[in-house]
């Protein structure tokens, strides 16, 4: 399910005597977002650490998927981390809008990189299923098992936290993927007792089952991430910026609205109606007050461009050229 982007319903109209652009939110939102990754990263590779040491002395198929996978979501945060950087550099004659996009590019390695830990763990499972082998320490392996879930819960809460905060939707991602891999280690825990009672299959068979769990991850954090790789958007968002839009005095209509996310930002186009007896001076004071309020009333939102139409010519069709020729070109229209 795509992510929704939370803005702020409560919006109403009025003045105020401040300046937008003298912070930029996104230096501020992309510092939050590398410190998150930081931390979670060093808190899971410390997880991920312990388990492998405990799959090496007991030989636990399901606790070392699980380890692969907890190693898959530490380093996971890498390209998280660069795609944060590159984010704070400022537009450049080639890169007009910055480099937000590349956080959508590191999510989409995010959600390979589950899938690639997914693959790993239905063959390490499938292997045990046909060349069983006793698990030992038994003991150890619950208590690995444990840990993982504590260590990943903790992450999953830090990361989705400061995802939402920002409106990252990779970030979002990781922490449901580090939320997963929380419930699939008391899958462990399930198949070492399992194995205790004496079902010498159930760890392979946990191992697979905990494979489903973490293609489910694949499927919702992909159709998020690609969402807004493909400039999906919410529909309650552009709802809510023609509300605001229209409590805003002199605007008669909006007649066109787009947003698209670049990483973790927003970025809108509208089309405004105002009386066509309006000076340019007025009308672009009226555009000046849209975005001051689109920009209160949406808080992920870094900028607005406002397209005034005057009420006798307003909508696409009025932008369109006629047909007509000119140089060597064919008959055509725009």
């Amino acid at each position: 399910m795509a992510s929704r982007e939370p803005s702020n319903p409560e919006c109403h109209v009025h003045r105020h005597n401040h300046v937008h652009g003298k912070t930029d939110p996104i230096m501020l939102t992309t510092a939050r977002g590398i410190w998150a990754v930081k931390w979670s990263l060093l808190a899971l590779m410390v997880t991920a650490g312990f388990q492998l040491f405990v799959v090496i002395i007991t030989g636990s198929v399901a606790l070392l998927a699980d380890t692969v996978h907890n190693f898959g979501d530490a380093l996971t945060a890498l390209p998280l981390w660069i795609a944060f950087r590159l984010g704070r550099r400022k537009p450049t004659p080639r890169f007009t809008y910055g480099y937000g996009r590349v956080e959508d590019l590191a999510g989409i390695i995010v959600v390979l990189t589950i899938l690639a830990s997914a693959v790993f763990a239905a063959y390490a499972s499938i292997m045990r299923l046909l060349h069983p082998r006793s698990l030992s320490n038994l003991w150890i392996v619950v208590v690995a098992s444990f840990i993982g879930f504590v260590g990943n819960e903790a992450v999953a809460i830090f990361r989705i936290r400061v995802g939402k905060e920002i409106g990252s939707a990779a970030l979002v991602a990781d922490g449901q993927h580090a939320r997963v891999d929380g419930v699939t280690s008391l899958g462990v825990l399930i198949g070492a007792i399992g194995v205790y009672a004496g079902l010498r299959l159930a760890d392979p068979i946990m191992g697979l089952i905990i494979t489903v769990a973490i293609l489910r991850i694949v499927w919702e954090s992909g159709e998020s991430v690609f969402t807004r790789l493909l400039d999906g958007i919410d529909p309650e968002v552009v709802h809510e910026m023609r509300h605001a839009t229209l409590d805003v005095e002199g605007v008669k209509e909006v007649s066109g609205v787009r947003v698209r996310w670049l990483g973790h930002r927003m970025y809108a186009e509208l089309n405004i109606t105002v009386c066509a007896d309006l000076t340019v001076e007025a009308a672009h004071e009226i555009a000046v007050e849209v975005r001051h309020q689109l920009l209160h009333c949406l808080r992920y939102l870094s900028d607005a461009t406002i397209h005034v139409d005057p009420e006798h010519a307003s909508g696409g069709e009025h932008h369109s050229i006629e047909e007509h020729q000119h140089d060597h070109f064919p008959s055509h229209s725009h």
